[in-house]
């Protein structure tokens, strides 16, 4: 007779005890009352200004619609409220539809919203936002290759890049969604 032997892996879904500092917890606790961190662009403003010479310079020949797409995917997978805040309205003011703005998260799923081509760029926002999970493979490449002249195929590229640096940006300085437009 055989014996069936289950054995469980150790919870690893709680933090372990972590000892803060008291400036570090008093400091936590001004930034969590007043809603602030550190103000990215008034502390690094070289910092600040070559990101948005970057974003400048990726934007250049694209279509303004394919713009936002690329940067509302990347801001959902980033889970950046504020920059998907920002994004969609910004899409909405350019005139993209609601219908549009609703299925880029599930793009897949819904195709016929969007051109092959957009689709080709929004499967390599994907691969390159979440390039730890298995890098870009030749596939999803080869198809934005497809759709996509070698330059604008640069700059849908550093598109990708500088809205993935605006996302870890404004989530690590706690940016509000909402607050964009003040």
């Amino acid at each position: 007779m055989t014996t069936n032997t289950i054995t469980t892996a150790p919870d690893t879904t709680t933090a372990p005890d972590v000892t803060i500092a008291p400036d570090v917890t008093a400091a936590i606790a001004a930034a969590e009352a007043d809603g602030t961190r550190l103000d990215f662009a008034k502390a690094a403003p070289k910092v600040f200004r070559a990101i948005i010479g970057f974003d400048a310079a990726a934007r250049q020949g694209l279509d303004p619609a394919l713009v936002e797409l690329i940067q509302i995917r990347a801001s959902h997978l980033n889970h950046c409220a504020y920059c998907l805040h920002m994004h969609t309205n910004d899409a909405r003011k350019a005139g993209e539809s609601e219908d549009r703005l609703h299925m880029v998260a599930v793009w897949r799923e819904a195709r016929h919203f969007f051109t092959p081509r957009e689709q080709a760029a929004l499967a390599l926002t994907e691969a390159v936002t979440l390039v730890a999970d298995g890098g870009v493979p030749d596939t999803v490449y080869a198809e934005a290759a497809a759709h996509f002249e070698e330059e604008e195929l640069a700059h849908v590229l550093a598109l990708i890049l500088t809205i993935n640096t605006w996302n870890r940006v404004a989530l690590s300085t706690g940016k509000v969604a909402g607050t964009d437009e003040l």
